[in-house]
């Protein structure tokens, strides 16, 4: 009575497949060609950088990894996640791309989520970035913890910001949790790298501070988010 349907477009898929054709041809990967440090796209011949720009200010994380385009069935995905509570889309994603992510992650990494405002926690009952950390974790082994890294105070919403605004609004909106070293002990003794994980980069405002805030780890860190926009400013 009911034939499966496509997880983006919801329309009937007779081949039983979680992504019709039509949306399996608009997902895209992110680039491959792109610089290590920050992840933005560089020719091949200069892949992996780094960029002019990590070369002249160095990035505080080591690796920059983003999985799509945010555009499309993606972004799609990512809203219906967002505004409705719909992650089934956005599972699918993560799950395609599990075979690439555990190249790159191994069980003895420390996956930390990007912390949100703590109002915006309460009003869509759920922490986007700490679910993702919750199935990367549970699929390949290793550690994660959402209070670690902890947001301080309310800052607008970086979408409503231009980019130089974007990086004066979190200059002091991360800290880590003042039981940190407990916690790491306590979950993941001997980590081999911190892994800052979020759904969406753009102007990578968020990420670099709250990477930089994470250095007082002493280990690696490195970036990891669902998609990433083409956001230029």
């Amino acid at each position: 009575m009911f034939p499966p349907v496509c997880l983006f477009c919801k329309e009937a898929e007779r081949d039983g497949a979680c992504c019709c054709s039509r949306c399996l041809q608009n997902i895209h990967i992110y680039a491959h060609d792109c610089c290590l440090a920050c992840g933005v796209e560089l020719p091949e011949s200069l892949a992996p950088g780094p960029c002019g720009h990590c070369l002249q200010h160095p990035p505080p994380q080591s690796q920059t990894h983003s999985l799509y385009q945010y555009n499309g069935p993606v972004r799609d995905a990512v809203l219906a996640w967002k505004l409705q509570g719909d992650d089934s889309a956005v599972r699918w994603l993560v799950q395609q791309a599990m075979p690439r992510l555990r190249e790159s992650i191994d069980e003895h990494a420390l996956l930390l989520p990007v912390p949100m405002p703590l109002s915006r926690m309460r009003k869509h009952g759920q922490h986007h970035a700490a679910n993702m950390c919750r199935w990367l974790a549970d699929d390949i082994g290793c550690a994660w913890d959402w209070r670690i890294l902890r947001r301080i105070g309310e800052q607008p919403r970086q979408s409503a910001l231009s980019g130089s605004a974007r990086r004066k609004n979190l200059r002091k909106a991360f800290a880590l949790a003042a039981d940190y070293e407990q916690r790491c002990l306590d979950i993941s003794p001997t980590p081999n790298a911190v892994w800052l994980v979020d759904d969406v980069l753009t102007t990578g405002s968020t990420l670099y501070f709250a990477a930089k805030t994470c250095l007082d780890l002493g280990i690696a860190v490195k970036v990891l988010s669902l998609a990433r926009t083409s956001y230029r400013g």
